[in-house]
């Protein structure tokens, strides 16, 4: 018996990385799912691939009507909405304060913080309609809790994405719908590797993953498996009476460096007997 029985969710950004391996872990877990993403020759084949327990929807999550179809889809094609994933997400403008443009500040915030937004606004009255129940996950970041792990503005939309999910967490409470976030530290996304020069997807990928086992107090590279197993949690009726939370997923990122690389404060110092 999978974890997700029964169950159907949205996916969105659901083509690749993040997305990608959540699809394929909620379909293992026995759930529908509706793949919504703009990528549509990886979206299509991925839900070919899944055959008929998963669809596909272009859906850019900037424009309203692109989202509410994506619900409705899976309303009328699986019988219900059981959870969403707003999860599509771009960097977004990078460089100084004073040389950012408006357009793409706009561009940015539209897609990491009025995605979700819509995501929720959207998913709250299927959910409601079916007699409440259901979980609303967010991707947000590591970036969105310190300063310095991301730019200006995409660090800025994340922190919006968890005050938003605990806002709208508490409204949606007394329905028994959870809203919560998920706060990635260094995945091998394409979001990191598309940094890195040259075309060979698989050599970016290799040397992202060996950047960050050099910092992560784990050291290993965060996969999108990893946050695909957070939002399975969060999906699943283990966690019904979790709500309101940004959980972080960063192999211990944001608790500190690794312990070596402390300099002096790494030496141990033996306690002293009495």
């Amino acid at each position: 018996m999978g974890r997700m029985d029964g169950k159907v969710a949205v996916i969105t950004g659901g083509a690749s990385g993040i997305g990608e391996a959540t699809v394929r872990l909620f379909v293992e877990e026995g759930a529908r799912v509706v793949i919504a993403d703009v990528q549509d020759e990886r979206g299509n084949a991925l839900a070919g691939e899944l055959g008929g327990l998963a669809a596909y929807r272009r859906t850019d999550v900037t424009v309203e009507e692109d989202v509410k179809a994506a619900i409705a889809l899976a309303a009328s094609k699986f019988g219900r909405l059981d959870c969403i994933f707003n999860n599509a997400g771009v960097v977004g403008t990078v460089g100084p304060i004073e040389e950012t443009p408006a357009e793409e500040y706009d561009f940015t915030m539209n897609v990491l913080l009025r995605g979700p937004f819509f995501g929720m606004k959207h998913a709250a009255p299927v959910m409601k309609s079916q007699g409440g129940g259901g979980s609303i996950i967010s991707t947000a970041s590591v970036a969105g809790i310190a300063g310095g792990d991301g730019p200006h503005i995409y660090s800025v939309a994340k922190a919006g994405v968890m005050h938003l999910t605990r806002t709208v967490a508490l409204e949606l409470a007394e329905y028994g719908i959870r809203v919560n976030a998920i706060c990635p530290g260094g995945i091998v996304t394409p979001l990191i590797t598309q940094g890195i020069p040259g075309d060979d997807a698989g050599r970016s990928a290799d040397m992202a993953r060996a950047g960050l086992k050099m910092f992560q107090p784990i050291r290993r590279a965060g996969e999108p498996e990893d946050i695909a197993q957070a939002a399975l949690w969060l999906a699943s009726d283990e966690s019904t009476f979790v709500t309101g939370q940004s959980i972080v997923v960063d192999g211990g990122l944001t608790a500190g460096r690794q312990w070596n690389a402390q300099g002096p404060f790494a030496v141990h110092v033996p306690m002293r007997g009495k």
